[in-house]
């Protein structure tokens, strides 16, 4: 983990391309340039011969123009407000057929082939070797590492070569940063393996995964004595045990979280209905009929959709067929039939497809399959949705890198389809981020690339719990973090801290300027997410994936992998219910009031009840606080108050402390905050308010 001395000196070495330049969040940086090599080992030059593609993008006509129609399009009081660009109104603002062939001749004259053209002259897509491409752009291809990252960068700030160079605003491909999906397993902390994986006749069969799932996730506080298995009470003196602290024993009072040793925690399609207030809209046959929701994966895998229609006939819901699903790759299928299992890509799509279809049934899905899994190839696929027009409601459960290691050109190639999509009513999501703040100790600079974008809609992570005092769930945002309290031999003193597992990404872009529709935000830049949804795997989802070639059960799935496809799936229901083409949907979101989002807060009836309790050895006792049981932690928690039960994690002879809401610098509280967003749709209410009539549906 970066300490707070070095994460300053990291984003000082950034500021040559993370300076925001005036108000619009399309503005380039006041120094524009890519990564700083200060950040990364160079590992290298790029092999000289290697085939690349990358896509070029040429700078528009009238860009603040440009800027100010989007805008309007998503300002209720303009007169343009929801009418969506025609091809006659991207051409206003479009290179000319004369700029796209100067900048085509010039990267063909360099060894070039071009491999596809946009029909509007907005960009280009070639390839060639890397060498080739290092003469076209006068600069080096370099392999850099950072942390766990690995990409390719430039030694120095390209520019393609000739007058052709001045008609270029971005180039995508010279950096390249894998696509990482956001998903999540819950895993027992000891062994490392998921709590609840089954082959899918064991899963389905008596007394398999499928059939022990409970959406019962806490129990009321009790009290808890944790002790070795040999010990009796009272202790003996003097203890015969060696080490002494095998002496130890512990009463603790508090909630339980999965008490049950023979459930698993986990949600199914009818649970995730009933708790977005979405069952009778559905029952109703609002189930997302008539709208389309694309999903942007990497490469594909040939199950996917007999493992959707598994967990479809295990949990009653319709099945999909040639008429609502299909796979479309955008630049062929991959070379490898097996990447997406190699690569962790299959559990990604089965969860984009199968959370899709919990929430929105009567949707219609396609699965966007590159060949690649960087950056170059999901614009490539981004451009493709744009291009054919193939939905207006877009999922992508992955990030392509924080921002502190990006470039100018990636980032602004990402904003360059985003805002298209954008202006022609195509609403994109994407995931925040599983790591909190990455590692930074402070929300600045802590954002993922591509949800930082002004024209995406970033969705956040919540954990659902239910209340076992009566009530509501219990909605936190998802940041999870575990001390073990007790193994089979000994009781630890103090209790041994195992960390934080995983929580929602979110802070402020040091890129982007902050847009127009969160000016009442603070900061400058661009707040990240707008949104949220389900994401922690321990109250997560239940899946039917195939790995190594036999269809698995899981339960506890998670991830903003999950909140992404959620909160598209109630996108869809929203459209389909006002009866029109709601576009993009962050600026709605940020206009909603009190009762038309719920505010995910950071206490709840149970916060009181908390768990603590004191441990006793032959010199006496310690009492432990919730907030103690942590003292150790690392990252340190930041958030003030977060729900603290007791677990034994499917081990009859361990126990565990686990911590729901606290999520590394980043923190949740009453209104906007940079985990949950605005908060998370609350059904019917959240559906008409975002209609274009402001609460009045047009049924």
């Amino acid at each position: 983990m970066l300490q707070k001395n070095a994460m300053k000196a990291s984003l000082a070495a950034l500021a040559a391309f993370t300076l925001m330049a005036g108000s619009d969040a399309s503005a380039q940086p006041e120094q524009p340039g890519q990564f700083s090599p200060r950040l990364a080992k160079d590992l290298g030059r790029v092999t000289a011969g290697a085939e690349q593609s990358i896509s070029v993008y040429l700078n528009l006509h009238d860009q603040a123009g440009f800027d100010q129609a989007v805008r309007d399009l998503y300002d209720p009081a303009s007169a343009n407000f929801h009418h969506w660009f025609t091809d006659a109104d991207f051409a206003k603002y479009a290179p000319t057929a004369a700029e796209m062939q100067m900048v085509r001749s010039e990267l063909e004259q360099r060894g070039l082939k071009t491999v596809s053209v946009d029909p509007q002259n907005y960009s280009l897509r070639v390839r060639g070797s890397s060498s080739a491409i290092e003469t076209a752009f006068q600069t080096e291809l370099h392999t850099y590492s950072y942390r766990t990252s690995t990409f390719q960068g430039v030694v120095r700030p390209a520019k393609l070569a000739g007058s052709a160079g001045n008609l270029v605003a971005a180039t995508v491909g010279l950096e390249r940063h894998h696509t990482h999906p956001q998903f999540s397993i819950a895993k027992d902390p000891l062994t490392g393996k998921p709590l609840a994986e089954q082959p899918l006749a064991t899963a389905l069969g008596s007394g398999g995964i499928f059939g022990n799932v409970t959406d019962t996730a806490l129990t009321a506080p009790t009290q808890y004595t944790l002790k070795p298995l040999w010990l009796h009470l009272p202790l003996p003196d003097p203890c015969p045990a060696d080490p002494p602290s095998f002496c130890t024993y512990g009463v603790f009072n508090g909630p339980a979280y999965g008490i049950n040793v023979v459930q698993f925690v986990t949600y199914t399609p009818k649970d995730l209905q009933d708790h977005y207030g979405l069952t009778t809209l559905i029952g109703q046959g609002n189930d997302g009929r008539g709208q389309t929701i694309a999903l942007v994966e990497g490469f594909g895998y040939a199950n996917a959709q007999a493992d959707a229609n598994a967990a479809a006939s295990a949990f009653g819901l319709p099945p999909l067929t040639a008429d609502n699903f299909k796979v479309v790759y955008p630049e062929g299928p991959p070379l490898d039939p097996n990447a997406a299992e190699l690569l962790g890509w299959n559990f990604e799509i089965a969860l984009d497809i199968q959370a899709a279809h919990a929430v929105a049934p009567g949707a219609k899905i396609i699965e966007v399959a590159s060949a690649g899994q960087d950056n170059e190839d999901q614009i490539a696929s981004l451009e493709y949705i744009l291009r054919h027009r193939l939905a207006n409601i877009v999922s992508g459960s992955w990030e392509n890198d924080s921002e502190i290691i990006s470039g100018r050109d990636e980032e602004l190639a990402f904003n360059s389809v985003l805002q298209r999509m954008a202006a022609a009513g195509i609403s994109v999501q994407f995931s925040s981020g599983d790591s909190g703040d990455q590692g930074l100790g402070s929300p600045l600079g802590a954002v993922s690339v591509p949800s930082n974008s002004p024209y995406a809609t970033s969705v956040g992570g919540t954990s659902i719990m239910n209340n076992p005092l009566g009530g509501a769930d219990i909605v936190t945002g998802w940041g999870t973090n575990l001390a073990m309290l007790e193994d089979t031999l000994q009781v630890f003193n103090p209790p041994l801290d195992f960390g934080f597992l995983g929580g929602a990404g979110g802070g402020e872009s040091q890129f982007y300027a902050k847009p127009s529709w969160q000016s009442s935000l603070p900061g400058t830049g661009r707040q990240v997410p707008d949104v949220s949804a389900l994401a922690d795997p321990f109250t997560g989802f239940t899946i039917v994936v195939t790995s190594e070639g036999t269809q698995v059960g899981v339960a506890g799935v998670g991830g903003t992998s999950l909140a992404a496809p959620i909160f598209s799936a109630i996108w869809a229901l929203a459209q389909q219910y006002n009866r029109e083409n709601l576009g993009f949907a962050a600026p709605a979101i940020a206009r909603l009031q009190q009762g038309q989002i719920t505010d995910v807060l950071d206490t709840s009836d149970l916060t009181p009840y908390n768990l603590s309790g004191t441990l006793y050895d032959l010199t006496g006792s310690t009492f432990f606080s919730s907030s103690d049981l942590f003292s150790g932690n690392i990252p340190a928690l930041t958030q003030p108050n977060y729900l603290v039960a007791i677990t034994p994690f499917h081990n009859l002879h361990g126990a565990f402390a686990i911590a729901f809401g606290a999520d590394t610098s980043l923190t949740v509280g009453p209104g906007w905050d940079n985990v949950t967003g605005f908060g998370q749709p609350n059904g019917l209410p959240f559906i008409q308010a975002v209609g274009s009539q402001h609460g009045h549906g047009k049924h």
